[in-house]
């Protein structure tokens, strides 16, 4: 009986692993998409950064992260993403197959190229030299005299080594256990006096300190993109081939673009450092007025960030066009509100926020945040009928009316008579809501590092930047280096 036990347990073993084999083979066989698809989960690294992601209470936000949750909705399976700020480890883990790909705002270089491939890149950036500003302005590496310190392994690393041709003199310290923010505090503290930076990175936080100066630029425009590992299995890199040609084609790749940068523009130390004063000096007198303007349905920030590009949130604010007041309301507006003096803050503000929702509540129910919003505040600046011709003129021309990433670049052109001849409002400074929208959204995106939100509002976006990305001030002055003829008359909102 033993004996026969045993036989039976002996075939049923041999068997077992026969049948391991078969599944073991069937498994290589498998391609990486298939088995990806097969398990129903995609694993992605990543670094916890502004400009990749970022985790708050409801989980990951950010550019990068987005882009990697549509690819993950396009293969039809759930993202599982790992964080790791240490890029050494990224990398190596990335080419020895232990993820299936690295979204980590990873620059294309040469050596990364030789033990890695990089999907189609998806945005461009330049590395800057940072100091605190008042301190000497190196002009080159060769005074570079004082400590600089830089993320280990990072791309910062490998143009240093080729500089360090030019200049033997050169040294620096590479920190593998802190972040390019860390760094930038360091500079900030005095701690350290010089590191290297991306600029996208740079800019944003350059909006909450701009103590932080550029010294020149260390590279030339570098791309960022997706690291996959050179394993011969093509499967997964070639969709994301497809996936970014598709995301280029339809536009999704450009509305993300506009979505998380298109406020940016080109930084202004004065301007930044007149609105830092103020928010200590003035914002405190109109908090408590911008709270209770808010109710339930905005946010605080949001008409503080409107308030402050309207009047620099002085209560006695004119203009030579009449508007006054803090808000900047006309006289028939603040009729129509039931606003009896301009010039009193809190009236100013609570008209400026039933008006902003007046016009919210115009756009059309389809379009959803945060285009609604851009839209709205553009029929604010310029009025409605303006922006509905813009608005035309885009859906005329066979594109899509309904995105702020279009409509923006159609509204220069209600100052050109070739233009705003053939709309209903006539001529408009097109090109002045644009600026008055990307201002708001700067303005907002310091506010919400420096001010915390009523309980329960949701923010409008997550923030991440990037110099110059979306070239909305491109597109203003090609459309006012082509005005034509140019009437004098203006609708006033």
């Amino acid at each position: 009986m033993i004996t026969s036990f045993y036989k039976k347990l002996s075939f049923l073993a041999l068997t077992l692993f026969s049948l391991g084999g078969l599944v073991s083979c069937d498994y290589q066989q498998k391609t990486q998409l298939e088995r990806i698809q097969e398990q129903g989960y995609i694993k992605v690294y990543s670094r916890i950064s502004p400009t990749t992601m970022s985790v708050g209470e409801k989980g990951f936000s950010g550019f990068e992260y987005e882009l990697v949750k549509l690819f993950a909705e396009d293969l039809g399976v759930r993202l599982e993403i790992v964080t790791h700020n240490d890029i050494a480890k990224i990398l190596n883990e990335v080419e020895q197959g232990k993820v299936d790909f690295a979204a980590a705002g990873l620059t294309v270089t040469r050596q990364r190229q030789e033990r890695l491939r990089f999907g189609p890149p998806y945005q461009s950036i330049t590395s800057k030299l940072v100091y605190l500003k008042g301190n000497n302005r190196p002009r080159d590496f060769s005074q570079i005299d004082e400590q600089l310190t830089i993320i280990a392994n990072s791309s910062h690393s490998e143009d240093l080594y080729d500089i360090q041709k030019d200049y033997p003199e050169l040294s620096w310290t590479e920190r593998s256990d802190l972040t390019s923010q860390d760094l930038l505090d360091m500079v900030l503290a005095g701690e350290i006096q010089y590191t290297i930076v991306d600029s996208n990175e740079l800019d944003l936080m350059r909006q909450v300190q701009p103590e932080l100066a550029v010294a020149f630029s260390v590279s030339e425009p570098e791309e960022l993109a997706w690291a996959f590992n050179k394993n011969g299995d093509n499967s997964l890199f070639i969709k994301a081939i497809e996936f970014f040609s598709k995301i280029r084609e339809d536009g999704t790749l450009s509305y993300l673009v506009e979505r998380y940068y298109g406020h940016l523009s080109k930084f202004d130390y004065v301007g930044s450092r007149a609105f830092h004063r103020a928010i200590e000096s003035k914002l405190p007198e109109f908090k408590p007025f911008f709270y209770e303007a808010a109710g339930d349905d905005l946010d605080w920030r949001f008409l503080a960030a409107m308030g402050y590009q309207e009047s620099h949130w002085e209560p006695d604010a004119r203009s030579p066009t009449g508007v006054r007041g803090l808000m900047m309301l006309t006289l028939d507006t603040a009729a129509q509100l039931g606003i009896e003096n301009r010039l009193d803050p809190k009236q100013s503000i609570m008209g400026g926020a039933d008006y902003f929702r007046l016009m919210k509540k115009k756009i059309p129910e389809r379009i959803g945040d945060p285009d609604r919003t851009w839209f709205a505040l553009a029929g604010y600046n310029v009025g409605f009928g303006h922006l509905e011709d813009a608005r035309r003129l885009a859906d005329q021309a066979g594109e899509n009316p309904d995105k702020w990433l279009v409509v923006k670049k159609f509204l220069p052109l209600l100052r050109q008579k070739k233009w705003y001849s053939k709309t209903r409002f006539g001529y408009a400074r097109g090109d002045e809501p644009v600026k008055y929208v990307n201002n708001i959204r700067r303005y907002y995106q310091v506010l919400k590092k420096v001010a915390e939100p009523k309980p329960g509002i949701i923010e409008l976006e997550e923030e991440t930047t990037e110099e110059d990305i979306e070239p909305a001030e491109e597109v203003i002055e090609e459309a006012m280096e082509q005005q034509g003829d140019v009437d004098v008359e203006e609708d006033k909102q």
